[in-house]
């Protein structure tokens, strides 16, 4: 049997791959346990520099399993506090693990992207699309409400406005509309995707690894707390990378015009 999320690495960078392409990678329990186990084994590795997240097959994840939903099973069986429970400790461990995740993430998004597979997408740092591929926050298509964070998440990725529009209709947003509306950062045919995720991921984790995990970690924290915290979080920060061999080497690297050789210290 295959793993639900194949995990490879090359050097400094994490490919994950969402394997369940017979579902078209809905997010079943055993993906997000995947998932979980994939990024914990990635902040536990400081060799790691940028982590890809992918789906395989024809498309990046087609949210929930609406079979599941209408046979009512899983998530959507027992009482409501049963249900509650079962999100808490089901589907919302993977918004809470990715939140976590320390190196800088890269979502490669072929295909569809829709419900809680466009909101995996907003949960990465950054994303490239396909020019198939298409987006959509569609939980209200079947009654629902956005349950595994993309209500907070997709806000940050587009503006509360355009976020309620997509929420609101549910309409399909196609690669050239979401590289306007910010969604995504870049649209490549769909052949030449992964090598452009791997081109950016090697670029960033090339950056010294520990200065790299705490902007990463500055950049998210700082959206949700006052400037005088964020600056006090930043000259913290700060004082922890100055005390770094790798810093040192890239102010050596920088002054002398070459190369620097990073060693993870």
């Amino acid at each position: 049997m295959s793993d639900p999320v194949r995990y490879e690495q090359d050097g400094g960078i994490v490919i994950l791959t969402l394997n369940e392409p017979a579902t078209r990678n809905a997010i079943s329990p055993a993906i997000v346990e995947a998932m979980v186990e994939c990024i914990n084994r990635v902040n536990a590795d400081l060799s790691v520099g940028c982590v890809i997240v992918a789906g395989a097959g024809a498309g990046f994840s087609s949210g929930g399993n609406v079979k599941v939903m209408k046979e009512r099973t899983g998530l959507f069986s027992g009482s409501p506090a049963e249900i509650r429970r079962g999100y808490l400790h089901g589907i919302q461990r993977l918004p809470l693990a990715m939140y976590a995740l320390e190196a800088p993430s890269i979502a490669a998004v072929n295909g569809a992207a829709v419900g809680v597979g466009c909101d995996l997408a907003c949960m990465c740092d950054v994303r490239i699309a396909g020019r198939s591929a298409t987006f959509a926050e569609s939980f209200l298509r079947v009654g629902l409400v956005s349950g595994d964070g993309g209500a907070w998440f997709l806000p940050r990725a587009v503006g509360m406005s355009k976020a309620c529009e997509m929420t609101f209709t549910g309409d399909f947003i196609e690669a050239d509309e979401a590289l306007r509306i910010g969604l995504v950062s870049k649209v490549v045919d769909d052949g030449k995707l992964m090598d452009e995720a791997r081109a950016l991921a090697r670029r960033i984790a090339a950056q010294p690894v520990h200065s790299l995990r705490l902007t990463k970690r500055l950049l998210r924290d700082s959206q949700q707390v006052s400037l005088p915290i964020a600056l006090e979080m930043a000259s913290s920060m700060q004082a922890l990378a100055q005390h770094t061999k790798d810093q040192h080497e890239a102010v050596l690297a920088f002054t002398e015009k070459r190369k620097p050789k990073f060693e993870g210290r």
